[in-house]
């Protein structure tokens, strides 16, 4: 394919694909039906995954991919830079103000939020609230937004979404509507509809929050084995890395939840470690570890954060939601 110069100086709401120095009428046709809308998408994927979709080589899916994040300005910035475009991070509120202070105000957008815990901790719960108060305004601690969840597991309840949204006073009826469900039934399907998504956002472009309830469930139950760790750690990465660039794209919350494991080599101290080793933990941003109190307290502890110390929080689950311990 011939790389015809062209003006990628445009602004940016006039900037189409076909703007890009190497792309043509057939390749913006291929990118958009692979789900790839704007520079933004094009920038953030990987030469390999370019060249494939397009059936070009990788060289030129290079060009094309480096075209783009010279158009999106994608090099060294300032500090100073950096802190103006943290200011468009926004938070979810979780139904808690213990819950929120030790998580620096509520679930963050461009970021990954991890939740592990054995059954029972909340991990859904939390899901379900996130679902429900991402529809509040913003000055309530929402942001007037949909969600889309990915249910691995089969636990989506509307029932719970219900019980949830008439505690707030909202319309149950709007809320479930603003919730786009998939169920995913296999490893790579949980994978497609992560890759699907850029295509839910242009039909429903107020999501604001991304759920995978629960991220490693499937992946666990496929690749059985040490045998088959290195093809599944492997494509774990690939996968919650995808839903990372959606979270810098979009500007959206990413909220997962995590299942966990005995580690028979502790002998003082909580044995549970979560499942997915390090190439989760990484890729998280924030690590938060639940587990049961008495009753219907459930303890909550930050485990990793670029910017916030380690600590616990106590707070309950009651039929009306997350709310505080009284």
């Amino acid at each position: 394919m011939s790389m015809v110069k062209k003006d990628i100086q445009k602004d940016e709401e006039t900037f189409e694909i076909e703007d890009i120095p190497g792309v043509g009428s057939t390749t913006a046709r291929k990118l958009r039906e692979a789900g790839f809308e704007d520079a933004m998408g094009i920038a953030t994927a990987s030469p390999a995954e370019l060249a494939e979709i397009c059936e070009i080589g990788e060289a030129t899916a290079r060009k094309i991919i480096n075209a783009a994040r010279s158009h999106l300005k994608m090099d060294f910035i300032s500090g100073t830079e950096m802190l103006e475009r943290m200011k468009k991070i926004k938070r979810i509120t979780t139904g808690s103000k213990a819950l929120n202070q030790l998580i620096g105000g509520g679930i963050e957008t461009q970021a990954i939020t991890e939740a592990y815990g054995q059954y029972g901790s909340g991990k859904s719960q939390l899901a379900f609230q996130l679902a429900v108060n991402v529809q509040l305004p913003e000055e309530k601690g929402g942001l007037n937004g949909a969600a889309a969840w990915i249910d691995t597991e089969g636990t989506f309840r509307p029932s719970r979404v219900i019980q949830i949204a008439k505690a707030l006073g909202l319309n149950p009826n709007k809320v479930l509507e603003n919730i786009k469900v998939a169920r995913a039934y296999s490893a790579d399907h949980q994978i497609l509809l992560v890759e699907k998504l850029p295509e839910l956002f242009k039909k429903f472009p107020n999501i604001k929050l991304i759920i995978v309830d629960s991220l490693t469930s499937i992946f666990r139950s496929e690749y059985v084995g040490r045998g088959t760790l290195a093809e599944r750690q492997q494509k774990l990465n690939k996968h919650i890395h995808a839903l990372q660039r959606l979270a810098d794209r979009y500007n959206v919350a990413v909220y997962v939840t995590n299942q966990v494991m005995a580690r028979p080599d502790i002998f003082f101290g909580d044995p549970t470690a979560a499942v997915g080793g390090n190439v989760i933990g990484h890729a998280s941003t924030y690590r938060i570890y639940l587990r049961h109190s008495k009753g219907d307290k459930r303890v909550a502890r930050l485990v990793d954060s670029p910017c916030l110390p380690e600590g616990e929080c106590v707070f309950r689950i009651t039929e009306e939601g997350i709310k505080d311990v009284d």
